[in-house]
């Protein structure tokens, strides 16, 4: 018997989404989150998942965030990556950031179906006629994702709110914490990424493509 997490924030596609996969697997126990938080609890909780289909955009994921996070800290959890976009850079990012799969949300049943049976053999799968587009990261990139993935998830945000030019006073009042704990925050991301100052931290992000956060996230 199988168990699987879905992790989306739309409760309609998580439904849709159960009710197809229950059908064509006998036996699937399916688990349920929907923000990036409930995600981390249901995977420390549930410990013989066989496969996560994750949502990049989750509210707290922080797109590639999540994935990065999520594969460094359960290396041998098989995720496959459930999205609305079809973007090639996106699509190399997450293949070269350790997922096994990556389904769009406009794929048929049998598709999804094909996908995952692949992934749970231990094969990557891809769209038909996409493998041969996707690049391979580049050394940096891996680097890069290695040193994020060192962030904590409240470091993250702060980076992110880095990226979207915020000043500590205005971090600390999104986050409600003290500028003194935005100022701690700070000096643990200069150190984690190897950067000396908020332009090079920016960068960084902005190479793995971190999209901004909605505020109360």
């Amino acid at each position: 018997m199988y168990q699987f997490l879905i992790a989306d924030d739309h409760p309609l596609f998580r439904e849709a989404l159960k009710g197809a996969l229950k059908a064509q697997f006998e036996g699937l126990e399916v688990f349920e989150s929907e923000n990036f938080d409930t995600t981390l609890s249901v995977l420390q909780q549930q410990e013989e998942l066989d496969l996560l289909l994750l949502d990049l955009h989750m509210p707290g994921n922080g797109d590639l965030y999540g994935l990065i996070r999520i594969r460094e800290d359960h290396p041998s959890l098989p995720v496959v990556v459930v999205s609305g976009s079809e973007d090639l850079s996106i699509i190399s990012k997450v293949m070269g950031y350790g997922a096994m799969g990556f389904i769009p949300k406009a794929a048929s049943v049998e598709q999804i179906t094909e996908a995952i049976e692949q992934v749970l053999d231990g094969e990557s799968w891809l769209p038909e006629g996409m493998k041969d587009k996707v690049a391979e990261l580049e050394g940096e990139d891996k680097e890069l994702a290695q040193q994020v993935a060192s962030l904590t998830p409240q470091q993250y945000k702060v980076l992110q709110y880095l990226h979207e030019g915020l000043l500590n006073k205005q971090i600390a009042y999104e986050l409600n914490i003290s500028e003194a704990t935005v100022k701690a925050h700070i000096t643990a991301i200069f150190r984690k990424l190897g950067v000396y100052n908020r332009t090079q931290a920016v960068l960084i992000a902005s190479k793995l493509q971190l999209e901004p956060i909605e505020a109360n996230e």
